[in-house]
C-alpha cells in the first residue's frame, strides 16, 4: 500500500464532503421549493458519489476488498435522488406552490394550467 494510493481516495472523499456542505448551504439559502430542490439533488448526488467512490478505492487499495455494496449504493443514490427531486418540484408545482418573486418567465404555466388561463 502505498501512501498516494490513500491520499487519492482520501481526494475522493474530501471533495465529496465539500460538494455535500455547499449544497447544504445552498438548501438554506435558495428562495424557493424548485431552487433548493436542484442543490438537494445535484450537488448533494455528486458529493455523495464522490464520497462512495472514495470509499469504494481505499478498501479496494487498501485491503484488496472490492465492495459490491458499495457498488449498489452508487447505483441507487445516482438514480433515486434527481428522480425524487424532480417529483418533488413536479408536485409543488402542480398544487401551486409559487415560484419565487426573483424569477422571470414560467415556461410551464401554459402547459399545466391551460383550463384555467382559457377561463379567464
Amino acid at each position: 500500500m502505498h501512501g498516494s494510493d490513500e491520499v487519492i481516495a482520501a481526494l475522493f472523499i474530501l471533495a465529496g464532503s465539500i460538494i455535500v456542505f455547499v449544497s447544504a448551504i445552498g438548501i438554506i439559502r435558495l428562495p424557493d421549493v424548485y431552487t433548493r430542490s436542484h442543490a438537494a439533488s445535484k450537488s448533494s448526488t455528486l458529493g455523495v458519489l464522490s464520497t462512495l467512490v472514495g470509499t469504494l478505492l481505499y478498501f479496494l487499495i487498501s485491503e484488496g476488498y472490492f465492495s459490491i455494496r458499495l457498488i449498489m449504493g452508487i447505483f441507487f443514490v445516482f438514480l433515486t435522488a434527481p428522480v425524487a427531486a424532480h417529483l418533488i418540484a413536479r408536485s409543488a408545482y402542480r398544487n401551486g406552490v409559487p415560484l419565487t418573486e426573483k424569477s422571470i418567465e414560467d415556461e410551464l404555466k401554459k402547459y399545466y394550467f391551460e383550463n384555467e388561463l382559457s377561463k379567464k
